[in-house]
């Protein structure tokens, strides 16, 4: 059986960048959709869903930010936003809202290959057989659920939509409730070796985490932090 390759769609007003990166992609095998807005992309990636996304931030008729949040709504899509070099506003926004990682402008297009790599990485289902620190079975910690081979998440019987990111950093605090996990530590949980981030992404990862299971339930405190050390899971 012949393997799928990955589809990417690039959301871009650029036509140099968007041809540019297309030949990037499809030249290491990936299959490729582009769009240059965010009104024309919202419906196309609904309609035929990839399995990752790339969106520049700022674009007419509706910018990438925009983009996310409505995809948002119903998608846990994996999406890398493309930002100018000074546009750390931008950067705090959109992992507030959900993005996975970020791409400085003017980029090589073999740092974008290989964080595209690293995402897909992350969203693929992990392999049962192959042990990990956090383990790929279901885990039940109250009225928390997971099972992170269908990237399924609940809070009391009702679903969770999380990120790629999110769902890595909560499989980590969940996995041991508890034990205090460093932001080091969840920063190695969710990312690959070569992306950095700094402790602040983890921190706006924790709030959108916690946003997100107030929804279900306004007493939600089941992540707790531990000032200068990091996060844990509360014990049941």
């Amino acid at each position: 059986m012949v393997k799928r390759m990955a589809t990417v769609a690039l959301v871009d007003d650029d036509r140099h960048i968007l041809t540019s990166v297309s030949m990037a992609l499809e030249a290491e095998g990936y299959g490729t959709q582009t769009y240059s807005d965010g009104a024309s992309a919202l419906q196309g990636l609904q309609d035929n869903p990839p399995d990752v996304a790339i969106f520049d931030i700022k674009m007419p008729r509706m910018d990438g930010m925009e983009l996310l949040r409505r995809l948002r709504q119903n998608s846990d899509l994996p999406v890398i936003f493309l930002t100018s070099k000074d546009d750390e506003i931008d950067e705090l926004f959109g992992l507030k809202m959900g993005a996975d990682d970020f791409i400085r402008k003017p980029f090589s297009q073999r740092l974008l290959v290989e964080r595209v790599k690293a995402v897909l990485r992350r969203a693929a289902p992990r392999d049962a057989n192959v042990a990990s620190d956090d383990g790929a079975h279901a885990i039940e910690r109250g009225k928390l659920t997971m099972d992170p081979e269908r990237h399924l998440c609940t809070w009391a019987g009702k679903p969770v939509t999380l990120t790629v990111t999110e769902f890595l950093i909560l499989q980590s605090l969940a996995h041991r409730p508890g034990i205090v996990k460093s932001r080091d530590s969840l920063m190695d949980a969710a990312y690959d070796d070569q992306v950095y981030v700094d402790d602040r992404t983890i921190d706006s990862h924790i709030k959108r985490l916690r946003k997100k299971f107030k929804v279900c339930d306004d007493s939600f405190d089941a992540i707790e932090t531990l000032y200068g050390v990091g996060y844990r899971f509360k014990e049941s």
